[in-house]
């Protein structure tokens, strides 16, 4: 099993298959727009704009589960994303991250490579798995880590 077997919905509600990223560097990142740490939009969205034609791609995937900071609809999270920080890279319908509902993508990730301490939970927003282009779970950052900080990585897994 790959990341390239699951099917998730785009922010529009229509079904991709990760299939679509095959041959792409990815950066995996569960999203809110209410946190302390939603600037990091800013940060995604210049990685992909830098490094978008060496195929590499963000995938942000709202998530409502830490102290209800993405309540919006998909349409007003795509508007905030977009009006707010300019978001171009691919988002994706909103999901739980964790517990019984936890959408399969991320079941997968957490159990490919698990947090601190080897615990599988997603902790908070901006949780950020980064993917080869062969789709291989690379490392999972937690939310503190910014995208400037992975960006030496995604070069290195560009070449």
């Amino acid at each position: 099993m790959s990341i390239y077997d699951f099917k998730v919905k785009d922010i529009e509600g229509k079904e991709i298959s990760m299939s679509k990223y095959k041959d792409k560097v990815l950066l995996i990142v569960n999203v809110a727009s209410k946190c302390g740490f939603t600037n990091q939009y800013e940060g995604l969205e210049k990685l992909f704009d830098k490094y978008k034609d060496k195929e590499f791609m963000v995938l942000g995937f709202p998530s409502n589960q830490f102290a209800n900071q993405e309540p919006g609809t998909n349409k007003q999270i795509q508007e905030f994303c977009s009006l707010t920080f300019g978001v171009k890279f691919d988002m994706f319908a909103k999901i739980d991250v964790n517990g019984d509902n936890a959408d399969p993508l991320y079941v997968y990730l957490k159990e490919n490579a698990p947090g601190f301490a080897g615990t599988e939970a997603i902790k908070w927003n901006f949780t950020k798995f980064l993917i080869d282009k062969n789709g291989k779970i690379v490392e999972r950052y937690g939310s503190i880590t910014t995208p400037q900080e992975i960006e030496p990585k995604i070069v290195e897994l560009l070449k």
